[in-house]
């Protein structure tokens, strides 16, 4: 099944690019690496603001992570077609990096960032969709966003 059918399958839509908000691209690639800068979460067109352990449950995290991976795809996307490539021709999700905007004491920065990885596996597949992980509590993050994911990808 190609990536767009299970997109389809899943009544997922990709956005277009979002504009970036500072001194920064949407992605770069170099080779067949594609590096996808961070995506905050949105909810309803706007920052999804909130902290864990404070604001917002594991849950609702995670809920945050897997609209971000929803953005992310749509990102990976133009950046696939202006290398003249479809997300079909993504070899691999080689890495996903997640920043939880999170209390001192709340530990559960993986499982929020699951809502992007398990998202990302099921569309790209067990093996293309298998990916290398990081997940950061950090104090703050751009706009009071309670999640920012960035991704790299290769392209086959």
């Amino acid at each position: 099944m190609s990536v767009y059918d299970k997109l389809s399958q899943l009544g997922i839509a990709l956005p277009p690019v979002a504009i970036p908000a500072a001194a920064y691209v949407p992605f770069v690639q170099t080779g067949n690496l594609i590096f996808i800068s961070g995506h905050i979460a949105k909810k309803d067109g706007k920052p999804w603001v909130g902290q864990l352990g404070l604001t917002m449950t594991t849950e609702e995290g995670k809920a945050a992570a897997r609209a971000i991976a929803i953005d992310l795809m749509g990102t990976l996307a133009a950046a696939c077609l202006a290398g003249g490539k479809t997300l079909d021709d993504v070899k691999r999700i080689v890495k996903v990096m997640s920043l939880v905007n999170s209390t001192g004491s709340f530990t559960e920065q993986h499982l929020v960032t699951n809502g992007c990885s398990e998202l990302i596996g099921e569309v790209f597949g067990p093996q293309a969709g298998a990916h290398a992980r990081s997940a950061f509590g950090v104090a703050q993050i751009p706009m009071g966003a309670c999640v920012e994911i960035e991704l790299i990808a290769e392209l086959g």
